[in-house]
């Protein structure tokens, strides 16, 4: 039953609150590793839903659900040097949202009807809150309340759009359901100025979901203020689910032959994704906004990728797994960072590479993974999105990406060096037991991993994720 990979984590969610402290703590990792099991026994066997008339399988959600089921299990070992460390006053409440938030991105993951994604993703939002507001500060209850509200007013054009969509289905001679895959059968027969203008209300609300701007304003105050493996999940996992919808959409508009309209669209808020990223990077105080802001970046490049198509959209693909294994790695580095130093200033943090060598050397090579050198996956996706774009034509495009990149490269450089080797007066203190150090080396490792040797099932399923807007890497 496919339903099981997000009732179990809701499940002990709920059992959480009345078990031990620390017997919730390791309960929660059993979870997740528990729960990597099940997803790749979906990826494997690919079984039929219970629920089949809300629930079905779909190669971009069977590529998500892997990716987040993986972030979570290595994150929830992280917790449990972290939470040693950071004695939290409602650690209950932190493990359940944990795995509330899991069971939520899971649902998003496996759900193909229209306003179950929905569901699944507003739930989304409610269930990682409470992991924003965990220091309860002034400035993490306002970072909350702004999550809440503009991820909500996001959420609320994406079901403005979605019956947009369905009001295109009105000339359609044959019975339909609400699905992704039906509206995609039945795509050259909708109206096409409702399903255009339903495109776009579908890509700003799912767009403020996923941190493009300029709908991103939520995004560096909740990734400041979450507790680190949240600020890992948020920004691993939680985007790549806001993603989803945007290209189950684009793909219904490639076969409505509205392509050109859908892939314009996304590249305008792609390209101004990556300018205002380059823009705020240049000067910050902040290292948790500053990993914020190159997520915003890396969403645009994704935006970028899937809007140029063809060999671009293969390599937007392999970018949303590549900036989710590095991006997870930098956040889990900067929760080690903050108990070492006890404060998230730039200025306040330095002389890494002496005082902690483990952190420093995962922190410096998720750095190098992040801006796209080798060997990492980053280099070899943004090779592609770029060699795509020239294939395609898209100079001014290419350009202008090109430029916007090596300002944000020069940005995240300038601070990593301050913080990796000059002289602070803040007094650092952290002991690195394998558990805070590990985890990152894994998420980086497997990204160089799959520069070299991907399964042939993965690569499979990356091109089927996008069929449309790839062209099977003719178009």
């Amino acid at each position: 039953m496919l339903e099981i990979i997000l009732i179990g984590p809701l499940i002990v969610g709920i059992s959480i609150f009345l078990l031990p402290i620390r017997t919730g703590r390791y309960l929660m990792a059993a979870t997740g590793v528990w729960n990597l099991g099940v997803a790749i026994y979906i990826w494997r066997v690919q079984p039929r839903a219970f629920l089949d008339q809300y629930f079905r399988l779909s190669p971009e959600g069977l590529l998500v659900l892997l990716l987040t089921s993986f972030l979570f299990a290595v994150v929830s070992f992280y917790c449990l040097g972290y939470l040693e460390h950071e004695k939290l006053s409602k650690e209950r409440f932190f493990n359940g949202s944990m795995l509330f938030f899991l069971a939520a991105m899971c649902m998003a993951t496996i759900a193909d009807h229209v306003i179950i994604f929905w569901i699944a993703i507003e739930t989304t939002t409610l269930a990682s809150a409470p992991l924003i507001l965990f220091n309860r500060t002034k400035g993490s209850l306002e970072a909350a309340w702004k999550y809440i509200l503009i991820c909500s007013v996001g959420i609320a054009l994406a079901l403005l759009g979605t019956l947009l969509m369905t009001i295109s289905m009105d000339a359609v001679d044959v019975e339909s359901s609400l699905f992704f895959s039906e509206f995609a059968k039945v795509a050259g027969q909708l109206d096409k100025t409702w399903l255009k203008a339903g495109f776009v209300f579908i890509l700003v609300g799912y767009g403020t979901k996923m941190g493009l701007a300029p709908m991103h304003t939520w995004l560096p105050d909740a990734h400041s203020e979450a507790a680190s493996p949240a600020s890992a999940l948020l920004s691993g996992a939680l985007l790549n689910c806001a993603y989803l919808g945007i290209l189950k959409t684009t793909n219904i508009l490639e076969a409505a032959q509205l392509g050109d309209f859908a892939r314009n669209v996304l590249i305008g808020f792609g390209l101004l994704s990556v300018f205002v990223s380059a823009t705020f990077i240049m000067k910050q105080t902040d290292y948790k906004r500053l990993l914020a802001y190159s997520s915003i970046e890396n969403m645009g490049i994704i935006a970028i990728g899937t809007g140029v198509g063809g060999f671009a959209a293969y390599g937007a693909m392999l970018h949303l797994i590549h900036h989710s294994l590095i991006k997870s790695s930098l956040f889990l580095s900067s929760g080690n960072i903050l108990l070492a130093y006890g404060s998230k200033l730039i200025d306040q943090t330095g002389n890494m590479a002496r005082q902690f060598p483990k952190t420093f050397f995962c922190f410096m090579g998720g750095f190098v993974g992040i801006v796209g050198f080798p060997p990492f996956g980053i280099f070899f996706s943004e090779l592609i999105i770029i060699l795509g774009a020239f294939q395609k034509g898209r100079y001014f495009v290419l350009a202008a990406l090109l430029c916007f990149l090596l300002f944000i490269s020069a940005g995240l450089a300038k601070y990593v060096i301050s913080m990796s080797f000059s002289q602070t007066e803040n007094t650092a203190c952290l002991v690195e037991k394998p558990l805070l150090y590990v985890p990152q080396m894994i998420l980086l490792l497997v990204s160089i991993i799959l520069c070299f040797w991907m399964p042939e099932s993965l690569s499979r399923v990356i091109i089927q994720s996008g069929t449309g807007i790839i062209g099977v890497l003719n178009g």
